[in-house]
């Protein structure tokens, strides 16, 4: 399995006492499969996303990316999973205001110390229809814009995982359209395992599986929400 959980838990201490978030959860994701977790605000899906991806840490239970156990891993161990494992896509796109749109899709291929940053760049901003925009700052893009620059972005470490959390949900359905049309592409041309947090029923249905959150308990596994 590409990610697999085993009883995962995840609570937060408050004045009121403890607060469970997630319940035990159990779950398998095969190698370039594309999984929606859906569920109302509030349900845990976004946590449980920040637990696959191992941005925060399980209260309890395992979490194994390609067999490794996140929950044995230090930060910074995580982190080297992270950036040789995974992209990253975001609602608020999360680009660097100063870095052109460029620099922005270089940015995690130099830190990773990658001599062909600049030419894979171009290329994947040439993908995703904007080659056109390599010297314009966010503030100069539109939102599908920007969100086409961050989906270039994620897939220039040539990731294993993508991790997509509400990716259209910034957008115009039109936008949004175009931007999922983009994604779904991109991802099958890079064979990568897709796991998306949306509220976005529509999106959800074009995912190979869609996993049901309610209360932080994953109550059903299904193949549409229709």
């Amino acid at each position: 399995m590409m990610i697999q959980t085993s009883a995962v838990t995840k609570h937060v201490e408050t004045t009121a006492g403890r607060l469970t978030i997630l319940h035990a959860i159990d779950l398998a994701i095969k190698a370039g499969e594309s999984v929606a977790i859906v569920g109302a605000s509030g349900s845990g899906k976004s946590t449980l996303l920040s637990l696959l991806a191992g941005l925060d840490t399980a209260s309890s239970g395992q979490v194994l990316i390609e067999n490794e156990n996140l929950g044995d891993l230090d930060e910074e161990q995580r982190a080297k999973v992270r950036a040789d494992k995974v992209g990253f896509i975001f609602q608020s796109f999360l680009l660097i205001p100063s870095l052109t749109a460029l620099e922005n899709v270089m940015l995690p291929a130099e830190l990773a110390g990658r001599s062909d940053a600049e030419a894979q760049a171009r290329e994947l901003l040439e993908k995703v229809g904007l080659s056109e925009r390599l010297d314009h700052y966010p503030n100069q893009l539109s939102g599908g814009e920007q969100q086409r620059v961050a989906i270039a972005r994620a897939f220039i470490g040539k990731p294993k995982i993508l991790f997509a959390d509400e990716p259209t949900g910034n957008l115009d359905s039109t936008t949004g359209a175009t931007v999922e049309a983009l994604l779904f592409a991109m991802n099958q041309d890079y064979g990568t395992t897709l796991v998306m947090v949306t509220h976005d029923n529509t999106l959800a249905q074009k995912c190979d599986r869609v996993l049901v959150m309610n209360a932080g308990e994953l109550k059903e596994q299904r193949a549409d929400v229709a």
